[in-house]
């Protein structure tokens, strides 16, 4: 398999639940943790977690910030301090689960905390600003392949993260070396996404469901989007780098998890709140809006997911070289 088919392989499918929408999770203060500095992906995901849950629990549930590490500072809290916290759930993504793989959330596994739902899936996304001199995907290819120093790249991760790995798979595409991007590293979406529009990079490789805010405002422009084919509207005029002659896909899963030591019973009524979500034309609602496909997947079905996830993820990272073998 190819490296750059690598990445779709973590989305195979999408599954859907029939629990009664009317179910209520008694729950009390509940609370979505986003990972990072607002305006990222991981708050997009406690969004979707806040607006579609809205009619399955007994109380809204509020959004709180804890950035470090693209995640580290908060799993490593959920498996040290929050451990058996039945009120909290903490987004993850496709990154944090190669994270995991690649050691940067320290000696904790997968199989340190609990896989509680799914928010969406979501696709990689190469972004520039409406008024850069690049206007399609191949201006960019064309400057990878003659120096790829010459382009300023930036993402909420460090190398060897998900968004490093994107800019990676397009310069392998244009015949470059990955190890020659010029890459800067923010704390999370929201802080790279200021340095784009504040002109500190020129690129900046994203995701599709953050991007909705920033493209009806006209402040970005996507320049190709890594997903299979063609997404739906609001991004349906965006061709896919596919489509655009590259052979590169990145599929990002978003979710949720809890700490370990979390009881049967608490961890249930948010898997229950899920699925009584899922089953809703409203949560498809939410999905759309906020750019996300349907991937809706809790408890057992979750957790199995992200097996197959973490297995394809090490195989990734051990062809980039972040591995041994």
């Amino acid at each position: 398999m190819s490296f750059a088919r690598l990445g779709a392989t973590i989305l195979v499918a999408t599954s859907a639940f029939a629990a009664p929408a009317f179910a209520q999770s008694q729950i009390d203060n509940p609370e979505c943790v986003a990972p990072a500095n607002p305006g990222g992906g991981f708050d997009l995901t406690c969004r979707v977690a806040q607006t579609g849950l809205e009619p399955h629990l007994s109380e809204p549930v509020q959004v709180t910030f804890m950035p470090g590490g693209i995640g580290a500072v908060a799993y490593n809290l959920f498996n040290t301090t929050r451990t058996d916290d039945g009120s909290a759930i903490v987004a993850f993504s496709t990154g944090s689960l190669l994270n995991i793989v690649t050691g940067k959330y320290g000696d904790f596994t997968e199989k340190d905390v609990r896989w509680v739902g799914t928010a969406g899936a979501d696709f990689g996304a190469v972004v520039v600003r409406n008024d850069s001199d690049y206007t399609d995907l191949k201006g960019l290819m064309d400057d990878f392949a003659a120096d790829p120093a010459s382009v300023v790249v930036g993402a909420g991760g460090s190398v060897g993260s998900q968004d490093w790995m994107k800019g990676a798979l397009l310069l392998r595409e244009a015949g470059a070396s990955p190890m020659d991007m010029r890459y800067v590293a923010f704390d999370g979406g929201g802080d790279a996404i200021a340095a784009l529009l504040g002109g500190s990079i020129e690129v900046y490789m994203g995701d599709v469901g953050e991007m909705v805010p920033h493209i009806e405002s006209g402040q970005m422009r996507i320049l190709g989007v890594m997903s299979p084919e063609r997404l739906d509207a609001p991004f349906a005029e965006i061709p896919t780098a596919m489509e655009q002659g590259y052979d590169v896909e990145w599929t990002i899963m978003r979710g949720f998890y809890m700490g370990g030591e979390v009881s049967d019973e608490d961890y249930q009524k948010w898997v229950d709140a899920f699925e009584a979500a899922y089953a809703t034309e409203e949560f498809a609602a939410v999905q759309k809006e906020r750019g996300l496909l349907p991937l809706n997947l809790a408890g057992d079905a979750l957790t199995d997911r992200i097996a197959q996830s973490v297995a394809t993820l090490r195989e990734i990272a051990t062809e980039a070289g972040l591995l041994g073998n």
